[in-house]
């Protein structure tokens, strides 16, 4: 039953044919039998969810239904907020960090009735493509022969899914953290617009950029756990005032008559041939089901990882700034003064991909080079988003691959970053503008049968919109309903 979506186990948990303990309890078996090869999870909280399983089956039996996340097992990625329970961020700094507080969207899946398996692997404080960058053990991706990545940083969150260890999951995207590893495990991811979805608790990256979704096993669940933790929250200043629609409505709208505009900046020289077959056959049934194609320029694009690796890394020096081992997280015993305390907590305290963003942060936000980065890169981000700004005046939403190749084996990029970042290069765009967008299985590579991702991008607030197309798309393809062969 650990495979089902959540729409069908909703159906079976209101009629009583399944009970919420026989669930959590199947996936607590699942996540036994190959967690140890995976290693998607952190921490497992078994206890929590039997007390919440038998709490929702409780509300079942006297005909208290809240929504259709009731009962159902979720991962949570381990930098959002949980009360009395650890969230570490994949980091040395944090092992030990007991958050006070719920993060919002943990306040609302617990009132939606959801079910939590546990806090799921990470690059430390979100920072990677590939969830190698965790202080605690790289997660496998369950496709392939569990020597690639899963993609990162929500790569715990997206291996979860992927393995069947938990129903659906949230991620964060700062620059694509979502849905690069949606693309690299065969599952869907959507990125929210920025504002959609509450911040309050999600311990930060960068500001401007982060934004917590779902990730599930198909477009109708994403549009479900949407659902549950989209809309304002007084708590996050830059939480958007904006009505939410029913995300469910509108899925079996179809795309004919929509415009559909394919970015031709996102087709690069180098880019995995298969990777490109697979999106243009994916644009190609788009096509074939009424949906008009038109040829976009988003001229700035090139910019735009440039762009994003100055403002993400001079935001991350500034938030991570409260690290000193005064207040909460790691301190280090030191001899001496309290500068010297400072400088061996941080030191033993952040990773080195960490200490490389702070450090290029720092340089960028420094006298004498802050206009020259920060400043001109904030003038970029404008330009960016006057690209799509202009792009949606032609169209309704845009299509390209996630990433330009599938995943990558383990070890493969970790010592050279620029390689690395490059994995961001169509999705960095898309977070620079504060767009909503989502990546849908839609192929696979011959040799190692990996994954690729299909992005679906729209306008500021129009959720809808992409999980109209992914629905489209998902009812004409058989991508999404795969699944990887783990030894048990």
């Amino acid at each position: 039953m650990f495979e089902q979506t959540i729409h069908a186990l909703h159906k079976q948990l209101s009629a009583g044919s399944l009970k919420a303990s026989e669930l959590i309890e199947a996936v607590l078996a699942r996540c036994d039998a190959v967690e140890p090869q995976v290693r998607a999870y952190i921490s497992l909280t078994p206890d929590l969810a039997r007390e919440q399983a038998a709490a929702a089956d409780a509300a079942f039996a006297r005909g208290d239904i809240r929504s259709p996340l009731q009962g159902i097992p979720l991962a949570l990625k381990d930098n959002l907020c949980t009360q009395g329970i650890v969230t570490t961020c994949a980091s040395h700094m944090l092992e030990s960090f007991v958050p006070p507080y719920d993060a919002t969207v943990i306040q609302r899946l617990r009132e939606a009735g959801a079910v939590m398996v546990g806090k799921a692997n990470m690059d430390e404080f979100a920072m990677g493509s590939s969830t190698e960058n965790s202080y605690f053990v790289p997660t496998r991706n369950p496709w392939g022969d569990l020597e690639y990545v899963p993609g990162g940083s929500s790569g715990g969150s997206a291996a979860a899914v992927a393995a069947d260890m938990c129903i659906a999951a949230l991620g964060s995207d700062t620059g694509g953290s979502i849905r690069l590893p949606a693309a690299m495990t065969g599952v869907v991811g959507l990125k929210p617009t920025y504002g959609r979805v509450s911040r309050f608790g999600l311990v930060a990256f960068a500001s401007s950029l982060d934004q917590i979704g779902p990730l599930t096993k198909d477009v109708r669940d994403a549009a479900m756990v949407l659902q549950a933790i989209a809309g304002h929250d007084p708590c996050d200043s830059t939480s958007g005032d904006v009505p939410v629609p029913d995300y469910s409505q509108g899925l079996e709208r179809g795309v004919r008559g929509l415009k559909l505009g394919v970015p031709r900046e996102y087709f690069v020289e180098g880019m995995d041939p298969e990777v490109e077959a697979s999106v243009r056959t994916g644009i190609a049934t788009l096509k074939s089901l009424g949906a008009e194609l038109v040829d976009i320029s988003l001229p700035h694009t090139r910019y735009a990882v440039a762009t994003y690796y100055v403002l993400a890394n001079a935001e991350a020096s500034s938030n991570l700034a409260r690290y000193d081992g005064v207040r909460y997280g790691l301190r280090t015993a030191a001899d001496g003064d309290l500068l010297s305390m400072y400088k061996q907590t941080r030191a033993e305290g952040f990773g080195p991909e960490v200490k490389r963003r702070i450090m290029l942060g720092t340089y960028a936000l420094s006298s004498g080079y802050y206009d020259a980065y920060y400043k001109k890169a904030q003038q970029v981000r404008t330009l960016l988003r006057q690209d799509f700004q202009q792009a949606f005046t032609e169209c309704d939403a845009l299509l390209s691959p996630v990433a330009p190749t599938p995943a990558f084996r383990l070890g493969e990029r970790l010592d050279d970053p620029l390689q690395m970042y490059l994995a961001d290069i169509f999705t960095a765009p898309v977070s620079l503008a504060g767009l909503p967008a989502m990546s849908v299985p839609c192929g696979y590579t011959q040799q190692d049968s990996l994954p690729i991702g299909l992005q679906i991008i729209a306008p500021p607030f129009q959720e809808d919109v992409v999980l109209q197309v992914g629905a489209a798309f998902e009812a004409e393809t058989d991508f999404h309903t795969r699944k990887p062969v783990l030894p048990e």
